[in-house]
């Protein structure tokens, strides 16, 4: 998903080269995604992985071991993620077999979804958890700056060099040295779809802003409400502003509001604020208006689209790939069937591409913790997780067979195929205190305008008194 933050390290650097090609990976991601009509099956993004076979990695068949552990018998680590729901079980997967193979007891621990107040508060405490996977990379990077992240061994070096690519490794690494290993990418630019409410509405998937909300009105039209949003969880109205963002005002200025070059006092965002609002400021078009969408969490804004069968409380919802696992393990709706996708709607020339990742970071030192990101970046960790489903890996080296459908394998290899080129989400670059922060910062000020659509010049000083305090410049 996925890449600047400053120019003051070698990674940094690295990462802004990554960050500053063309987006063609998330539009060929985009491009398999809507041919295929995401047809996945509810079993292939439920649970699995977890049978318990030693050297098995929860699909049929033995899976050869391409990498050794250390015996670790005894040792207990904590691992802390945002994580909840299927992605908490099939995450405990792989955990297992890190068990199985190493003697070690790891516990995991969800953090919410402010996971830099939870660590900070851990580190000041003194007990920060053995490994953290981290879903931005101003978070790797303030801790890192921090002194508070161990670098990576040689070990799981080795794997990354061999596994991923130098894109990837760049973002897990801070001023020469490299701490992080990215274990999970997602695709942020999709919109599903509820096919009976479009059916009922007699309305075809847009490609167009304009298009999008005529499609919406339309559908307003026939009794349902167009649009669930998941407002009160900040970093999905982040989402929301960075595809029209990334669209309308274009990628170089993409990457300059991500290392705030320019400020969000800056024309551009007063035009992305104002498309947006065209969407946040009509209530007939957001499911429970502006108010119930700051009251509806994520998994509502998907369960509320797919949960009510023909009669839906919505009829689309915005979010990456990982929607599939909640379709899936919340709803009885069938993916390609009830449940259909389409790239997020053209603002300007060409739709967005907005991708993102989790990296996981060593917060202790220890043979334990190291071993951990040694598997983390290795093929048979990915594997596991793959065959559960619901989840895309940047480990060039994974099998694509372990994916569970044609689908899923689609966007794995596009994703792969392109290398460096990718694109990676903006608020997820930011320091966390700015675009990762639960109540505050860009979560908060864009809560504020879904809130008070009208006052986009009040967003714009928000967001830049906001952005100015956390950059410090």
């Amino acid at each position: 998903m996925r890449t600047t933050l400053t120019t003051a390290n070698g990674a940094a650097r690295g990462a802004r080269s990554a960050g500053r090609h063309t987006t063609r990976t998330t539009r060929a991601v985009l491009a398999a995604v809507t041919a295929s009509a995401l047809a996945l099956t509810a079993a292939g993004c439920g649970g699995g992985g977890d049978d318990g076979k030693e050297g098995e990695s929860g699909g049929e068949g033995k899976s050869a071991v391409t990498v050794d552990l250390p015996k670790l018998t005894g040792e207990k680590l904590q691992v802390a993620a945002v994580w909840t729901g299927a992605e908490q079980k099939n995450f405990k997967a792989v955990l297992d077999e890190f068990e199985k193979r190493t003697g070690a007891e790891v516990s995991f621990v969800p953090t919410g979804d402010s996971i830099s107040t939870f660590l900070g508060t851990k580190i000041e405490g003194g007990q920060p958890p053995d490994i953290a996977l981290l879903p931005q990379v101003g978070a790797l990077k303030q801790f890192a700056a921090q002194g508070e992240l161990k670098p990576a061994g040689e070990e799981a070096q080795e794997q990354l060099e061999k596994n991923f690519s130098q894109g990837w490794r760049d973002l897990g690494a801070h001023e020469g040295k490299q701490y992080g290993v990215y274990f999970k990418a997602a695709n942020k630019s999709l919109i599903w779809y509820n096919t009976a409410a479009f059916e009922n509405a007699g309305v075809e998937e847009p490609g167009t802003w304009d298009d999008f909300l005529q499609t919406a009105r339309t559908i307003s039209d026939s009794g349902v409400a167009p649009v669930s949003v998941g407002g009160a969880d900040g970093w999905t109205l982040t989402d929301w502003f960075e595809n029209v963002y990334l669209s309308q005002a274009g990628p170089e200025k993409y990457d300059q509001l991500a290392e705030h070059e320019i400020k969000w006092t800056d024309p551009s965002v007063k035009a992305a604020l104002e498309t947006l609002g065209e969407l946040f400021g009509d209530k007939t078009l957001i499911a429970g208006g502006q108010e119930g969408a700051l009251q509806t969490e994520f998994p509502k804004s998907v369960t509320q689209t797919f949960a009510g069968g023909d009669a839906p409380e919505a009829a689309m919802v915005f979010e990456g790939d990982f929607v599939a696992v909640n379709i899936a393990s919340d709803t009885k709706a069938e993916i390609g069937t009830d449940a259909k996708v389409f790239p997020f709607p053209a603002v300007g020339e060409e739709s967005p591409v907005v991708s993102a990742g989790d990296v996981a970071v060593a917060l202790k030192d220890g043979k334990g913790p190291q071993a951990l990101l040694t598997f983390l970046a290795s093929t048979d960790a990915a594997e596991i997780w793959a065959k559960a489903g619901g989840f895309i890996s940047p480990n060039k080296e994974l099998d694509l067979k372990a994916y569970p459908d044609d689908v899923q394998r689609d966007i794995a290899k596009a994703l792969v195929d392109a290398g460096d080129d990718f694109r990676f989400d903006m608020s997820d670059q930011a320091p966390a205190s700015f675009g990762g922060t639960k109540g505050e910062g860009e979560w908060k000020a864009l809560q504020d305008f879904l809130k008070n659509p009208d006052d986009v010049a009040g967003a714009q000083k928000r967001l830049e008194a906001e952005a100015a305090k956390a950059y410090k410049n």
